[in-house]
């Protein structure tokens, strides 16, 4: 089969590799989409922190965002979800270790990460091998495109809920990408006062969108770092009202500076988010009920080959305005 291969920093093509077999406990899917983001244009630049710590090494297999149908099951796996639309968990755990066993896989040691850690190839190919204990089902009202987008849906979603803000409170997002823009649909769902902050105007946002320069000085009952910005984590706690919650999960280039001081003094929880992992199955929910439909972020769907130029950072010709790319690895 095909699949996307990144060879070393800077350098990907599509290679022809072996079929993936279902061991036990896995299912084998057919990818119908799987969507590119800021990890896998890490990898692909070299940037990414596991390729430095040794958590992955080149060639490497991307793709963490997707959805597909099960095509085979592996022993032990119920046969029922052969023909069933599905997407997965990106943090695969070891299943035995204390964290595992109290519902934070997504922290296991031994985590696998689709995609992204070496032991588990991702979703950037034609077939993929996947542990069935890790699927989430989709419903026919979700189709292909917001099935890959479950994943970073996922991930906003957390943010949102542990920003901790009620229906009709105020919440700031930092950040217009593809996760700061999931965070304002589903803050608007929720009910909530949504605002962004972004370095110019966003047309795809449904909230109003601040710059440095504009953002008023209203009170701001949660604040959602989303951006890869090292100012702006400190800007946050800056920000938020006293008492209340900042939530990051954008990741800088550089080591950012928070003064703790200031956290203390305003009696300001700061949470961090890893995975999406406890949000699927809401994303999923929303998406299925029109509570949020993010396809319009989708710019451009594309075939394997073409995604190592998105990679590099060229949009083809008649992509729309959104950030995210997808491919479809059947063209």
């Amino acid at each position: 089969m095909r699949a996307l291969v990144f060879t070393g920093p800077g350098r990907a093509e599509v290679r022809d590799v072996p079929e993936p077999q279902a061991g036990p406990g896995q299912v084998i899917v057919e990818v119908e989409r799987a969507g590119v983001c800021g990890t896998d244009v890490e990898l692909f630049t070299g940037a990414m922190s596991y390729l430095h710590t040794g958590l992955a090494s080149y060639p490497l297999r991307p793709g963490h965002e997707w959805s597909g149908t099960v095509i085979a099951t592996g022993d032990g796996v119920d046969e029922s979800w052969r023909g069933r639309r599905v997407t997965g968990d990106t943090m695969i755990g070891c299943g035995h270790c204390a964290r595992c066993r109290g519902g934070r896989h997504h922290v296991c040691a031994q985590r696998h990460e689709l995609g992204c850690r070496d032991g588990l190839p991702g979703a950037l190919a034609e077939r993929l091998a996947f542990p069935a204990a890790y699927l989430h089902a989709l419903p026919d009202s979700v189709d292909a495109t917001l099935g890959a987008l479950v994943e970073p849906g996922g991930n906003a979603l957390r943010a949102v809920r542990a920003a901790g803000v009620a229906a009709g409170e105020r919440l700031l997002i930092l950040g217009t990408g593809t996760i700061g823009l999931l965070a304002a649909m589903f803050g608007t769902a929720l009910g909530a006062e949504v605002h962004l902050l972004g370095l110019t105007a966003e047309p795809l946002a449904q909230a109003p969108v601040w710059t440095r320069d504009t953002l008023p000085g209203l009170s701001w009952d949660g604040v959602v770092d989303a951006t890869n910005a090292a100012v702006m984590p400190g800007l946050a706690v800056d920000l938020v009202e006293p008492g209340r919650t900042v939530v990051y999960i954008g990741l800088s280039g550089a080591p950012s500076m928070v003064d703790t001081r200031a956290i203390v003094l305003k009696d300001v929880t700061t949470v961090g988010i890893l995975g999406a992992s406890a949000g699927l199955a809401g994303a999923i929910t929303a998406y299925a009920e029109r509570q949020a439909d993010p396809r319009p972020l989708v710019a451009a769907t594309v075939g394997l080959d073409e995604i190592v130029d998105v990679l590099a950072g060229e949009r083809p010709r008649d992509a729309g305005p959104g950030p995210k790319f997808q491919a479809d690895p059947r063209r």
